[in-house]
């Protein structure tokens, strides 16, 4: 079988992902979806010379002296007056500052006298302005293509009009659970069956990720079912998971299918634990990928080869974030050639501890991690005041 590193998995997967077609839509739907474009303002931000407070606008060489007000300007209305010597105009946060005035002094930094002057209490202040187009100019690239939109991003798109955003188009991802054993989780497992939760977490997975899954269901171990299942997915999918039934045994039937169906694999296995049993293939422009039947192995694999995957579908490269931490105490592994991938938790800011982990099917460990360490290539222990890298999830 073609067996391959952790890395080269992740740069076979990558380099064969080819972007998917981008798609108009409109901004309340963006959330989630990756830019296919750039996006280019169409005004300056701020507009005008805008007061970053409440207070007022005067000439900094009037500071000192008592000064008429001539005129309040509330946000969204421009000046009628321009501040002239010993003047100043009250006004609001976000509201243009008239002309004349080349400062603004914050209301709790000003007394109003008996006759109605203002007197300043602070001429050492700041200009206080925030000045037209600092932020952006008219025609320049606010947000870039590839980038995910977040709410940040979906402020941003607001404020430049964009309504109607250029997004990648979602994958569609089939995904199919092999197994005899399975009944789906409304059912009640008697005898040797056991529930199926890797269909739920990989649709989760891919709605995390703002793709919308398409659930096969649970396929039985035989090559007509199995064949069955794949030919169904394959003209509605730009991407297929099978999970279990890619290891070894007598009943681990999806390698032949997918080959009778056209696949080819670009590799069988993974030097990684958990995950070690993971294949990924191609037909064309669909692709494929077979993933171990433990829920550990499918959430690490998951995390570590296919999102990246499917963001470089969405035009977007997601580049590994890894916290610098402290390991709170010894742990080890048997490594040997493999890359061995735990799950910890933070005991407190930039410190890290194991959890305790039976194994590739102990799931209910993932739902208290907070990060998953992995081992150097190599190396079987890690000493408790180490430093070590690890991925937050």
């Amino acid at each position: 079988m073609n067996t391959v590193s952790f890395r080269e998995a992740n740069d076979l997967m990558l380099e064969a992902a080819v972007p998917l077609p981008g798609e108009d839509i409109d901004l309340v739907s963006a959330l989630g979806r990756v830019l296919a474009q750039d996006v280019v303002s169409d005004v300056d931000m701020p507009p005008f010379d805008k007061s970053a407070m409440d207070g007022y606008a005067c000439r900094r060489a009037d500071l000192a002296a008592s000064l008429t007000v001539v005129e309040e300007i509330p946000a969204g209305r421009m000046p009628g007056l321009p501040v002239g010597p010993r003047q100043c105009a009250r006004i609001m946060t976000g509201a243009p500052v008239p002309d004349g005035a080349d400062c603004v002094v914050m209301v709790e930094q000003t007394e109003t006298l008996p006759d109605g002057r203002i007197r300043m209490t602070n001429i050492k202040t700041a200009d206080n302005i925030c000045r037209k187009a600092e932020d952006i100019h008219s025609g320049e690239c606010v947000l870039g293509q590839g980038e995910i939109i977040t709410p940040a991003q979906m402020a941003v798109l607001a404020s430049v009009g964009c309504v109607r955003p250029r997004v990648a188009c979602r994958p569609r991802v089939t995904v199919l659970v092999t197994g005899n054993e399975l009944v789906e989780p409304d059912g009640l497992p008697v005898g040797a069956r056991i529930r199926n939760s890797n269909g739920t977490q990989l649709c989760a997975h891919l709605q995390q990720m703002g793709v919308v899954p398409q659930y096969g269901g649970i396929v039985e171990d035989t090559r007509d079912a199995i064949d069955q299942a794949v030919k169904k997915a394959m003209p509605k999918s730009d991407l297929i998971l099978l999970s279990g039934g890619v290891s070894a045994g007598v009943y681990d039937l999806v390698p032949e299918s997918l080959r009778q169906n056209g696949f080819e694999f670009l590799f069988e296995r993974v030097d990684m634990q958990p995950g070690r049993p993971t294949l990924f293939g191609r037909c064309g422009s669909l692709y494929c990928c077979g993933l171990p039947g433990n829920p550990v192995a499918t959430f690490v694999v998951f995390e570590l080869l296919l999102k990246p995957f499917l963001y470089r579908l969405m035009g977007h490269d997601s580049l590994p974030h890894l916290v610098e931490a402290v390991l709170f105490r010894d742990v080890s592994c048997k490594a040997g050639r493999k890359q061995v991938t735990i799950p910890v938790r933070f005991t407190q800011s930039g410190v890290v501890e194991p959890l305790e982990y039976h194994g590739s099917a102990h799931i209910n460990a993932m739902t208290r991690a907070q990060a998953l360490l992995t081992f150097p290539m190599g190396q079987d222990t890690l000493r408790a005041g180490a430093t070590v890298y690890v991925r937050p999830i």
